[in-house]
């Protein structure tokens, strides 16, 4: 039995009683409110063509749209990418802004998240432009300029208390991952580890680097580890390298993703925060930790 969500980010939304109502009209199903004004579901819509209904109705509207099977809709398993999804930064850039080169790195960071550049040679290309860093500067930047992307600690804690393991898998470094992932409340994070000599960075990168596969089979890890499938499980992420985690998981979204990673993904959230995947499982505003 499938379900068609509708959602709207929560502070700006743009999804009303007509406008489901227009799309249950066309769909037919049942409407069911998660959370009124930002997300809803319709419970088997008849139409075979439901989402493009969806889809063509809303517009030009900033509402997100997903049809899903009902069936195992709450995951177990949680993995997330860091930089541009659980925060809002890329922490290399923000790395790079104090040497007066983020442009510089920015570009790289852009064609490697878009797919046009291999992820690890990028990263070696962008950590040695890094070279000499100090560590103290590398604290200020976490500390005053990275933010958490809206709605991540209520993901986090809500699916933590329905039971779900969540893991930070991280293309990064651990120097933000093992900090931010723990401020969020996730159970682990993975990440890349940067290399010092003393107090200033060295340019290089630990091996083997944290790239797409590594998502992807720690993914495929945490299920079996603890008897569960793919099916049972959920990944977000917004780059290239997030795109094989994706694509193997039961639910697998592309959150304000690089064009060709929305194209790719089961689900596509180009309007909603976080808490848009506790929606697409069915959970409503009463279920939510904040």
């Amino acid at each position: 039995m499938p379900v068609l969500c509708l959602i709207a980010n929560p502070t700006e939304s743009d999804l009303d009683v007509a406008l489901a109502a227009a799309v249950v009209k066309e769909t037919g199903g049942e409407l069911n409110w998660l959370n009124h004004s930002i997300a809803c579901e319709i419970i088997e819509p008849k139409s075979t063509d439901a989402l493009a209904i969806a889809r063509n109705i809303i517009g030009n509207r900033p509402v997100d749209t997903a049809l899903l099977p009902t069936e195992g809709r709450r995951k177990r398993i949680l993995v997330a990418d860091m930089d541009s999804t659980m925060i809002n930064e890329e922490c290399i850039d923000e790395l790079a802004a104090a040497l007066g080169i983020k442009d510089q790195v920015a570009e790289i960071t852009d064609r490697a998240m878009r797919g046009e550049l291999d992820f690890g040679e990028a990263l070696d290309t962008r950590v040695a432009l890094l070279k000499g860093l100090e560590r103290k500067v590398i604290e200020e930047i976490r500390r005053e300029n990275i933010t958490l992307a809206p709605g991540g600690r209520a993901l986090i804690q809500t699916m933590k208390a329905y039971g779900a393991y969540t893991s930070l898998v991280s293309g990064g470094f651990t120097f933000f991952a093992d900090f931010f992932g723990k401020r969020i409340g996730f159970d682990e994070a993975i990440a890349n580890v940067l290399e010092f000599d003393g107090d200033r960075l060295t340019g290089t990168v630990q091996k083997p680097i944290v790239d797409k596969s590594t998502k992807r089979e720690r993914l495929l890890s945490l299920a079996a580890e603890r008897g569960f499938t793919a099916a049972d499980t959920v990944a977000v992420g917004d780059g290239a390298n997030d795109l094989d985690m994706i694509g193997v998981a039961g639910l697998g979204v592309a959150l304000h993703a690089k064009p060709a990673v929305a194209a790719e993904a089961q689900v596509r959230i180009d309007h909603g925060d976080l808490t848009a995947l506790l929606y697409l499982q069915g959970f409503t505003d009463e279920d939510i930790v904040r």
